[in-house]
């Protein structure tokens, strides 16, 4: 059982606690995510499951596309509905073409800088766990991209709204910079993730389903394999010979990947061998003549 599953994540969970329970429902050893979720947000939890685990290295970086629901007028210290109510304007003056034009200035954005409650690690301990004990640390702003940004329904003092972001953007974050810019303050109260890496909500299936569909068998229409994981990663098939050249570390040269017929704007390669299988995924960037290996799957 190696390939990807996709799951529609519950409210009220964390990531880790929703592949525990993927690895107890498939008995299988390893399992891992390619993008956490916040406890409150629902939607596409790309799982990986056991060699599957090391394309996680390639999935995590893809585009996430989110709907959510972010509250004018208040502030909290997480800047979603979990934290802490920092300030509250009750009068709003924001008319719709203010919000419009909030929304257009954000696709310009090209930083951000992460809230103190994230998983991000300061001296080995998660942000959050210093945050609640008073210790706030404020990382450098990291480098993101706002790809489309809009405001689906306007009814004050709620905007839905739905994002595509480069991986590493927090949507919390955005809610309460536009908040700022409104000069009102935000914060995000409802958040789901429609697509990440590719995979899409409709291609989800909840945790009850996983069970009930591993009880009867069915499991395996739902898993991913790992060839077609890696979608929109270039590759080809190589033939038996070419198998046994790469699962024993023989240099890849242009001639024998013929990488002059593969799309040069991915950085990785992907090779199957002739029955469909993932055998390995290199750089697409050469080096001394030859593509160094990503990663390599032996029998």
């Amino acid at each position: 059982m190696n390939g990807i599953i996709v799951v529609d994540k519950p409210p009220d969970m964390t990531s880790a606690q929703v592949v525990t329970q993927v690895k107890r429902i498939l008995s299988v050893k390893k399992v891992g995510h390619t993008g956490t979720l916040d406890p409150f947000a629902t939607g596409v939890l790309v799982c990986c499951i056991n060699k599957a685990t090391r394309l996680a290295q390639f999935l995590v970086y893809g585009k996430k596309r989110y709907e959510g629901v972010m509250r004018l007028g208040i502030r909290t210290d997480t800047q979603d509905l979990t934290g802490r109510v920092l300030s509250t304007e009750s009068d709003l003056k924001v008319a719709d073409r203010d919000v419009h034009s909030a929304f257009f200035s954000f696709l310009e954005v090209r930083h951000q800088n992460p809230p103190a409650y994230s998983a991000l690690k300061h001296n080995g301990v998660p942000l959050y766990k210093l945050a609640r004990q008073g210790t706030f640390v404020q990382k450098p702003p990291r480098r993101i991209s706002i790809y489309g940004l809009e405001a689906l329904d306007i009814s004050l003092p709620h905007i839905r709204f739905e994002v595509c972001c480069s991986a590493g953007t927090y949507v919390r974050t955005l809610c309460a910079d536009i908040g700022d810019t409104l000069g009102c303050g935000a914060h995000l109260t409802e958040l789901c993730r429609i697509e990440s890496g590719g995979f899409t909500l409709n291609e989800a299936i909840s945790l009850n389903d996983l069970e009930m569909l591993n009880a009867t068998g069915e499991i395996s229409n739902h898993i991913i394999p790992m060839s077609v994981a890696l979608r929109g990663v270039p590759g080809f098939s190589a033939d038996n010979e070419l198998v046994q050249k790469i699962q024993h570390g023989h240099p890849m040269t242009q001639d024998e990947i013929a990488s002059d017929r593969l799309r040069r704007t991915c950085p990785w390669i992907k090779v199957t061998d002739t029955e469909g299988n993932l055998i390995a995924v290199m750089s697409s960037n050469k080096k001394n003549g030859v593509y160094p290996y990503a990663c390599v799957f032996l029998d």
